[in-house]
């Protein structure tokens, strides 16, 4: 489980996966001075609500992740994340997609 901590007062916990797409998009937005909500559901066994924080380039993040690997990036899911994030609504998670599998047809020249 890797965290996100928010102004140095808040954390939450995420799967490495999920902040490394997280961190993407948050990153995405602050870098062009963009503020918005960002919203998640908590942990069950911590009353099972939901938290809203209020993103802004002047307010510290910090992402730390449990593995020592960075996982894999799926495209598809950055930009269903990127699309709620420029919502009235903000930032909130979604299912990731499948990726869809590309078949090459290679042309029989025989």
């Amino acid at each position: 489980m890797g965290k996100l901590t928010y102004n140095s007062t808040l954390s939450a916990d995420f799967d490495d996966r999920v902040l490394a797409h997280i961190q993407v998009v948050i990153g995405a937005k602050l870098r062009r001075g963009e503020c918005f909500y960002f919203t998640w559901r908590d942990d069950p066994q911590g009353g099972d609500g939901r938290s809203t924080i209020w993103l802004h380039p002047a307010i510290p993040l910090a992402y730390k992740y449990f593995g020592g690997r960075s996982p894999s990036l799926n495209r598809d899911w950055i930009e269903a994340l990127m699309l709620t994030a420029n919502s009235s609504g903000g930032l909130q998670l979604v299912p990731e997609p499948h990726r869809t599998a590309v078949v090459l047809k290679v042309k029989d020249e025989s």
